[in-house]
Formats: C-alpha cells, structure tokens, sequence
C-alpha cells in the first residue's frame, strides 16, 4: 500500500474504533499482502499528527494506544452538544485519587492516615466503578487490607502515557491546584465540592459519568485492567 493509503486506513480505524489502539492492534485491520511494517505505520501515525497541527482535533498517545479526539481548548464549544450537568469532583475524591497515583500500592488504612480522616466507601467505590483505581493485592499484615493501585484506563482518561507523566509533588501546591494541573477533567467539565459539600455526604455523587471529548463512532469499551506500576 502506498503512504498515502496507509495514513487514510489508520485515520479511519482509529476515527472508527472509539478506543485507543496500539501497533499491534493497528495492524490487524490490513490483509495479507498489504500490511505495513511498524516503522511505515508509525511514520503515518506521525503524519496524521502533523497534520491536525492546526486542527480541532488531535492524535494522541495514551497508554493503551493512539486515538484521536477534540482538543481541549475546543471544549467550551463541543460541550454545548450535551445538557447534561458538568461532573463534579469532591476534595476527598480528589485527594484519595492523587494518593493512590502517587503512592502507589496502598491501603485505605494508609490514605486514611495521612488524610487524617476516614475515606468514605463511596468514594472508593467511585473510583473503582470508573476503572481508575482496583486492588492489586493484600497488604502482608494482620487482616491482609486490600492495596489499590492505578489502572490503564485512569492513565488514558488522563491522556497519560504512564505514571511518568504525573507532575511532580513540588510541583502540585495544594489539593485545590490538582484538578488543573494533573488535568483531572477538561476545562468547565467538573468543580471542586466544597468541604462543606464533602461534610453533608456528598462523595456518592461525587462524579458523574462524563468522559473527555473523543472523537468516536463507538462508545468506549475498557480494554484493560492492568495496573500500571
């Protein structure tokens, strides 16, 4: 196949597939006597992204794999599509989720400690219910308390490529800044509940089911659990 053809399949299954997909799942879709090596397909990949240089959309790496989606800057505009109420993230929520990122593996009973407070089952619940957190195993201790670690699909959410791509804990100056700066939503997308919000019991609805902008025909079905480490 010529370039050209190569960049126009990878364009369309990618616009098509409503997920991330990686090399090897890229060159699948081509039949016997077409398929590119990986260094074509990653040259077309490169092209595509040089292309929507200038564009509404992007083609990005997460780490399941490239897809494309509406930039984030387009946000303020492709919201307008939906009525639906912007996702709201609670302090609690919010702290619980940066612990397991960052300390990853830990137990309730070590976030609990460090936030001085009790972690609501709810909010737990929450994050695993998104896919963003799960049990990765048992903390070698008298009760064996469960130890939750990151997921691939909170990376992704995240447009993270690994954990490498977390900021810095210098860099995060308090609880309020993490919700810009670790880009846990899109512009206008979500709030920060008040502690006030967080006293009365709102953790359970803490976040509603709102996902970043991506251009797709499909509705996004996880591809895998995997803890990234």
């Amino acid at each position: 196949m010529s370039e050209a053809s190569i960049k126009h399949v990878v364009e369309a299954v990618l616009l098509a597939a409503g997920k991330p997909l990686g090399i090897e799942q890229l060159l699948e879709v081509f039949g016997d006597g077409e398929k590119p090596d990986r260094d074509q397909l990653r040259e077309a990949i490169a092209t595509l992204q040089e292309e929507y240089a200038e564009r509404g959309i992007e083609l990005v790496q997460v780490a399941s794999g490239w897809r494309v989606q509406v930039r984030q800057s387009m946000e303020p505009w492709v919201s307008r599509l939906t009525e639906e109420k912007p996702a709201r993230y609670s302090r609690a929520l919010l702290e619980t989720l940066a612990l397991v990122a960052y300390r990853q593996p830990i137990t309730r009973g070590e976030i609990e400690d460090i936030r001085g407070v009790s972690v609501s089952t709810s909010i737990m619940k929450t994050l695993q219910e998104r896919e963003w957190v799960r049990i990765v195993g048992h903390r070698d201790v008298p009760g064996r308390p469960a130890m939750y670690g990151t997921t691939r699909q909170f990376l992704d959410y995240f447009n993270l490529k690994g954990l490498d791509d977390l900021p810095s804990l210098m860099e995060l100056r308090d609880i309020d800044s993490i919700n810009a700066e670790l880009e846990l939503a899109l512009p206008g997308e979500a709030q920060v509940v008040t502690a006030e919000d967080e006293e009365a019991g709102s953790e359970e609805a803490a976040v509603a089911d709102e996902a970043p902008v991506v251009v797709q025909v499909a509705v996004d079905t996880p591809e895998s659990n995997d803890t990234i480490h």
